[in-house]
């Protein structure tokens, strides 16, 4: 499923990005959401801010399969120059976590004559204006359920020697990671006006019988499941137990996709993740032998294009 969604705003942010660490960036926070957090990772800000230290922050721990979150953590935590920890944006104590790990990441600075700069960053609707809140304790950003709510960058002063930098969330231009595109649709970081809600639920419900049939089973009643079940079928059981009928028997089908959808958003199918570190490491080879494979098809075929005109020429020149 490609998906390109990069509304004007995201544009301003990656200028945004690039002026602050021209200005001076001691450490990135980069939120991600623990249940997709390989998925989450924006490689564009990567791209931006190579060099400096990072804090990767697996967000909505709460709603993530916890030995996976491990597994996630140990991934990030093992690369040069990163610390990861698991945060639920709602508690405030382990919110005061990303101090400490900031200070212990930039350890040279952090008083009055040289504050820690600090910029936090992520994908749409991963929990970061809910998190700044919780840090300064108050409403300091806009918050919502729906990707795009911060549009401007913020300077925040956490501690006396500690500014906190905040974007807006930004994905990147193209994703080219197909399990990816359907993982971040599912979570609600991409608009809904960019994917197919019902191709999103039924990728969705693949994954799910894979990993966690039982989930599907007692949140709709339905009969046991496998991986041999048909997608559609089980997106129409959904449809049956949650009233998204037609007349004569049949199912909204795309009503229940939203139901399945809202479902995993707010973690009432229990705590979940999408994808390990082994997985997304796969995915991101095979899109990158993808990616190299369509660049010599092209090539290929410019050459072809460059002897063909070359050939034409030199048929003309024989001519007169």
């Amino acid at each position: 499923m490609p998906i390109n969604w990069f509304p004007g705003h995201m544009n301003s942010t990656r200028q945004a990005i690039k002026d602050r660490v021209k200005a001076g960036l001691d450490v990135v926070i980069e939120l991600l959401d623990a249940r997709l957090p390989g998925s989450s990772a924006n490689p564009l800000l990567a791209a931006l801010t190579t060099g400096r230290p990072s804090l990767k922050v697996l967000n909505k721990q709460d709603l993530a399969d916890p030995p996976i979150t491990g597994d996630w953590l140990d991934h990030y935590n093992a690369q040069p120059h990163t610390r990861a920890i698991g945060l639920d944006a709602g508690d405030k104590a382990p919110a005061r976590a990303l101090i400490k790990a900031c200070r212990e990441l930039a350890p040279l600075r952090g008083d009055m004559h040289k504050p820690l700069r600090v910029l936090i960053c992520g994908i749409p609707n991963v929990g970061k204006s809910t998190l700044i809140n919780t840090l300064v304790g108050k409403r300091a950003t806009k918050t919502g359920d729906e990707p795009g709510i911060t549009k401007i960058e913020q300077k925040i002063v956490l501690e006396n020697g500690f500014y906190l930098f905040d974007t807006p969330g930004m994905l990147w231009p193209r994703i080219a990671i197909e399990q990816s595109g359907y993982h971040l649709a599912a979570s609600g970081a991409i608009g809904r006006n960019a994917f197919d809600e019902d191709e999103v639920a039924l990728e969705l419900i693949a994954t799910l019988k894979r990993r966690y049939p039982e989930r599907l089973q007692e949140r709709y009643g339905l009969a046991k499941l496998d991986e041999r079940t048909p997608d559609d079928a089980v997106l129409e059981a959904i449809g049956l137990k949650r009233g998204a009928k037609v007349r004569g028997g049949g199912v909204q089908m795309h009503k229940a996709a939203e139901a399945l959808l809202v479902d995993f958003r707010g973690g009432s199918l229990g705590r979940i993740t999408l994808e390990t570190p082994e997985e997304m490491t796969a995915w991101r080879q095979a899109a990158a032998d993808a990616e190299a494979q369509k660049a010599l098809a092209l090539e290929a075929a410019r050459l072809a294009e460059k002897e063909k005109r070359s050939g034409k020429r030199q048929s003309a020149s024989g001519d007169a």
